[in-house]
């Protein structure tokens, strides 16, 4: 028989049974279950069948309760993974993106407590410095004044104290009388009180018990103030130069030092997000930079407004960063877990497809060779997994890998 008399024979007999379909000769359930029998000689058979409707007739069952099917060969079926529906705990959490930055409580600005100008700069930007550390000298005349007083209270003092001492052996011999004794001491009292005021000058400066000492008895007054980083951290910042006059507050400061040990982490999150954050609460963060790295941290402050524009509140983090590898600027993804983990059937990704109407969709099997189509409700997704809220127990057998693959078998079989 040729191509075109085939053609036309089974062009005949379909119109012949949807004639006897009409007339209500057979069932449309039965009428399609044979054409897919008759014409399905591709490699995936697609069926429309109640079998996984229990509680609908099965002898009369309705356009609602047909369930797409296809049925794969062995072959087919070594592209799949089929397994049991298990549980899994999924995390409730929340997910922003934001970007690193200094912790502003624990960076500053280092300015010159006196005037004068700038001798030697012992710090450059990027350098890690401990508390103490010098970062720069400066020529002060303040220092040289306070100095400079305290030689000259020093001297005052050695004199009035040999004068006391002369007086008294006068005294002793009756040779002067008791009121220049007592003129002595009052003037050998007041200069013991001006030489401690003129050392604690000095020791404002930073200058040690040594270095006064030395001072005193040099009788050489050492202008150089010596800035040291309070703070043990890394030099962020420089506007600092030899010859440069500086001034205390005045900006732009010489260094700038951030200890960071502990960063921010700000983020805008989205405003119906806002109410499930709490001070205190758990965070990971990522970046680009260190991929697979995971750097953990706490919720320390949430913004007490709502930005009017973006409809956002500002979350800030401390993140703990001991190797100083994270760097303020840098985009960040965060997770925060706003609430007790939960239990639930967890299918994975490529055990779902997503409809073309958005709805998801899995593959159930009862003898591992015809698959049918479920719809089903997804919540959450972690490491890997969707949360099914709805459509599926534990315990039933679904593709868990390959689920494409089979609608795209359905379609193809339905063509």
């Amino acid at each position: 028989m040729t191509f075109e008399k085939k053609k036309a024979a089974i062009g005949t007999a379909i119109f012949a049974l949807n004639l006897v379909v009409a007339m209500g000769a057979i069932s449309t359930g039965h009428f399609r279950e044979w054409l897919s029998a008759g014409l399905g000689s591709g490699p995936a058979k697609a069926v429309e069948t109640a079998a996984l409707a229990p509680d609908k007739d099965k002898d009369a069952p309705s356009a609602q309760s047909l369930i797409p099917s296809v049925e794969l060969s062995d072959t087919q079926l070594t592209r799949l993974k089929i397994e049991p529906v298990g549980e899994r705990s999924f995390p409730v959490e929340r997910a922003a993106v934001g970007s690193i930055d200094f912790n502003e409580e624990m960076s500053l600005q280092v300015f010159t407590p006196y005037q004068g100008r700038i001798i030697t700069l012992f710090a450059k930007v990027g350098d890690e410095v401990k508390k103490g550390d010098t970062l720069f000298t400066i020529d002060s005349p303040d220092l040289l004044t306070a100095e400079s007083s305290l030689i000259s209270a020093a001297g005052v003092s050695e004199l009035t104290s040999r004068n006391l001492a002369r007086l008294r052996q006068l005294y002793e011999t009756r040779a002067i009388a008791q009121k220049d004794l007592e003129q002595a001491i009052s003037d050998q009292q007041a200069a013991e009180g001006a030489i401690r005021a003129a050392r604690d000058s000095v020791r404002l400066f930073g200058k040690t018990e040594a270095d006064i000492d030395r001072i005193v008895t040099e009788r050489k007054a050492d202008p150089v103030l010596v800035i040291p980083s309070p703070i043990t951290g890394r030099i962020t910042a420089r506007n600092a130069a030899p010859g440069l006059f500086v001034q205390p507050g005045n900006a732009p400061a010489p260094y700038s030092i951030a200890d960071l040990t502990t960063v921010w982490m700000l983020a805008n999150v989205a405003e119906s997000d806002s109410p499930a954050f709490r001070v205190g609460q758990d965070v990971r963060v990522t970046v680009m930079a260190f991929p697979g790295r995971v750097f953990e941290g706490k919720i320390s402050t949430i913004g007490a407004t709502v930005d009017p524009n973006t409809r956002r509140v500002l979350v800030r983090s401390e993140i703990k960063d001991p190797n100083h590898e994270l760097r303020p600027g840098m985009f960040a993804n965060f997770v925060i877990s706003v609430g007790d983990p939960v239990t639930s059937p967890a299918i994975p990704f490529d055990g779902v497809v997503r409809e073309g109407d958005g709805t998801m969709s899995i593959w159930v099997t009862t003898d591992r060779h015809r698959f049918f189509k479920r719809t089903v409700k997804v919540g959450l997704q972690h490491d890997g997994y969707n949360q099914i809220v709805e459509g599926v127990k534990p315990g039933e057998v679904v593709a868990t890998e390959g689920a494409l693959f089979i609608s795209n078998a359905l379609t193809t079989a339905a063509r």
